[in-house]
């Protein structure tokens, strides 16, 4: 019989991400399957924090095993940034063009281009929390390629590889991302239980 789990995101990009990911004996409901129409805010100054927050708020009025997520891409040049407000970085509207055009005007004439993205899963399990992380190291380039994925996708090319996120497409992306390896570590858990 499959688990359960309530995936606490309204992003429709990250649920289907991780659901074609996701290990099979795993039933993933999203927030809208139990009626929850919350768009959970995320306040931490963490992305371990805001996963938390997520799961936290789902577990405590629903009763549900769940995991929230958050992601962040951070700039070496950039001390980090935009980390935590990765979704927010040009304002609360979560715009991925707008956000992609900040980070292309901070990094003007930097030739540091160095960046990571870095997924961190928060499970609750049975009222215990665990905690997941993805992390893909590459570089940011100077100029949008690529149509498929979403966010910062077509400006991130990872280590070992010449195409960005959105040039690959899911197929490839889905296997070496943040989020797969965050996804993969989740579901090796729950496998062993």
């Amino acid at each position: 019989m499959k688990k359960k789990f309530v995936f606490a995101t309204n992003n429709i990009h990250k649920l289907e991400e991780v659901t074609a990911i996701l290990c099979n004996k795993i039933e993933l409901l999203s927030l809208k399957d139990i009626n929850c129409k919350v768009d959970i805010p995320e306040t931490a100054d963490t992305l371990e924090g805001n996963a938390l927050l997520k799961a936290r708020y789902i577990y405590k009025n629903y009763q549900l095993n769940c995991f929230g997520d958050d992601t962040g891409l951070e700039v070496d040049a950039l001390n980090g940034a935009p980390g935590v407000y990765s979704a927010r970085y040009a304002g609360e509207e979560h715009d991925s063009e707008a956000n992609m055009k900040k980070l292309l005007k901070a990094l003007e004439g930097i030739e540091n281009r160095k960046a990571q993205f870095r997924t961190v899963f928060a499970l609750i399990l049975n009222g215990k929390e665990h905690l997941f992380e993805g992390i893909i190291k590459g570089e940011i380039i100077k100029v949008r390629k690529g149509t498929s994925g979403f966010g910062y996708d077509p400006i991130f090319v990872p280590e070992g590889y010449t195409q960005t996120f959105a040039e690959m497409g899911n197929e490839i992306k889905n296997k070496i991302s943040h989020r797969a390896q965050a996804t993969h570590k989740l579901c090796k858990f729950l496998e062993s239980i």
